[in-house]
């Protein structure tokens, strides 16, 4: 199992939130010679799409995913979706990341919210056909289930995955599925077919912050390279989405600091 290179590499945003405009990102990528890049949608907002589209283009840039889509509990979920699956469109991204929403207001029915999440998507998924927009599910943490994705294992993302039909997938990120007793088993369900995005980062021990404490690869507890077997075992030939969300550490560091070190560290362990 060969170590991926740089090449290999895709930077999602994210990683450089606080530190890094959109076009800098791009920039970035490029001079460390990063494969891609999956932009978060404000960031693109900000440096307009055609602007985007061209800067990527002029680096050679693959659009591993675009952040995001989802929230399905939104009053204005559909129509934020059909801007999102534009967007994808435009940049030729090669999925749709979708973070599904929590518990509707004043709801404390999880099994319901979780119908709800696949009616949703059931309704924009031909749209996204349409487009060419690949669909990708990410099942976050449970400790997030309530406020941010009610989809909280790989198992219950492919079931909605099963029941849909083709367009649709799965992005796996480390962070939120290395704990989950069944995921190799279910790695090796979603295969090539349905695993659109692999995110990788640590978990840290302690966490300090349960949305913005995560940690650089090698840093924390996640059996890496297992995980990365399971994923390249089961067919997945893209790119490896480097993923850090670090109020305490890394957003206060140097970006090309970051990106060396996360390009090393996907080399030596992950």
């Amino acid at each position: 199992m060969t170590a991926p290179g740089p090449e290999r590499l895709s930077l999602n945003t994210a990683t450089v939130k606080t530190q890094w405009t959109l076009a800098q990102a791009i920039e970035g990528c490029a001079r460390h010679g990063y494969g891609g890049i999956s932009p978060w949608r404000d960031k693109l907002a900000e440096m307009g799409l055609k602007a985007a589209k061209k800067a990527i283009d002029a680096h050679d840039l693959a659009v591993t995913g675009l952040c995001r889509g989802g929230f399905f509990t939104a009053k204005d979920w559909r129509d934020d979706n059909r801007r999102a699956i534009e967007e994808a469109h435009e940049l030729e991204a090669q999925c749709l990341v979708l973070v599904v929403g929590g518990l509707p207001q004043d709801s404390k029915d999880i099994a319901h919210a979780r119908e709800r999440v696949q009616e949703c998507i059931a309704m924009i998924l031909p749209e996204a056909r349409a487009a060419g927009v690949p669909l990708a599910i990410e099942p976050l943490h449970p400790m997030q289930a309530a406020e941010r994705a009610c989809v909280n294992t790989l198992e219950q993302a492919l079931d909605i995955c099963d029941v849909l039909g083709d367009g649709i997938g799965v992005a796996v990120d480390v962070y939120h599925t290395w704990w989950d007793p069944k995921l190799e088993a279910q790695i090796a369900r979603a295969s090539r077919k349905r695993i659109l995005a692999y995110h990788i980062c640590d978990w840290l021990v302690p966490t300090r912050d349960l949305l913005n404490d995560r940690d650089m690869m090698g840093d924390g507890v996640i059996d890496l390279p297992r995980i990365r077997s399971w994923v390249e075992q089961a067919g997945y030939p893209g790119l490896h989405e480097v993923e850090i969300f670090s109020e305490l550490d890394w957003w206060k560091r140097d970006p090309d600091e970051v990106l060396k070190t996360a390009l090393l560290r996907a080399r030596d362990c992950s």
